[in-house]
């Protein structure tokens, strides 16, 4: 895993997302202390996003429709 300052990482963006594109994960440093880590997403990832947006506008279809005047605890489980 290769590392960058978070100032080199501000002025090679670009760069940095074709590495990560590519499957390197780059650690950015700030003062020389890693903060952040970029990588890539893998489709473990996007099937879990993919699923949680399926049960979120499922959840969504079966609430009432438009014009219900919501209250606060109407939407939040409490």
């Amino acid at each position: 895993m290769r590392s960058v300052s978070a100032a080199d990482a501000n002025r090679e963006f670009s760069k940095i997302l074709r590495t990560v594109r590519a499957g390197e994960m780059i650690t950015v440093t700030s003062h020389g202390e890693p903060v952040a880590v970029i990588s890539p997403i893998n489709e473990l990832h996007r099937s879990g996003q993919d699923s949680a947006k399926s049960a979120l506008l499922t959840r969504l279809q079966a609430q009432a429709p438009a014009g219900v005047a919501w209250t606060r605890d109407d939407l939040y489980d409490v």
